[in-house]
């Protein structure tokens, strides 16, 4: 019996690191212009763990909010040069689609953690479907975080597109809008 067990789980071992495991598309820095990217979410993955999201050294979102990023998550890593800053807008193709969308700065260095994986992080902005309305505010089916800003030092900004409530498909066109401040 214990032969069986091992066989079916080492037959099933690849699949369960395939689906942990997130293709980064790296994008190119362009000053003082808004960039386009046409995606959908069939091109990510569902993650199973999202507690990188509610820890304190990162702070993207409350476990409460885990609901809203449950789909399949696509990510995009982009350089932020030294006194830049940052604007970046999902907007879904199908406007009755619950997206979600998150975006943290990390350092430069070869190898930036990349969700799940994150111990860490210099600044997490998120933004998703409000639970209720907001004094003198509305909201559409687009989702935008404004706040990337590099002041002295560059960064790395990891930008995630998210189905909410398991949503695992739809279209999308992310646009990244960038400002060299000096």
């Amino acid at each position: 019996m214990k032969s069986l067990v091992l066989q079916c789980f080492i037959l099933l071992l690849p699949i369960i690191m395939k689906a942990q495991d997130h293709i980064v598309t790296s994008l190119e820095w362009e000053a003082n212009q808004t960039q386009e990217v046409k995606g959908n979410l069939e091109e990510g993955a569902p993650m199973e763990d999202l507690s990188w999201a509610w820890d304190g050294a990162n702070a993207c979102f409350p476990g409460t909010q885990s609901h809203k990023f449950t789909g399949n998550h696509v990510l995009y890593i982009i350089p932020l040069p030294s006194y830049s800053q940052m604007e970046v807008r999902v907007i879904p193709e199908d406007k009755n689609a619950n997206f979600s969308l998150y975006a943290y700065q990390t350092g430069t260095g070869p190898n930036p953690p990349i969700v799940p994986n994150l111990p860490s992080c210099v600044r997490c902005e998120v933004d998703h479907k409000w639970d209720y309305k907001r004094r003198g505010k509305t909201q559409d089916h687009t989702r935008t975080v404004t706040d990337l800003l590099a002041t002295k030092n560059p960064y790395q900004v990891v930008i995630g597109v998210v189905g909410a409530e398991g949503l695992d498909s739809g279209a999308y066109t992310l646009q990244i809008k960038m400002i060299k401040l000096k």
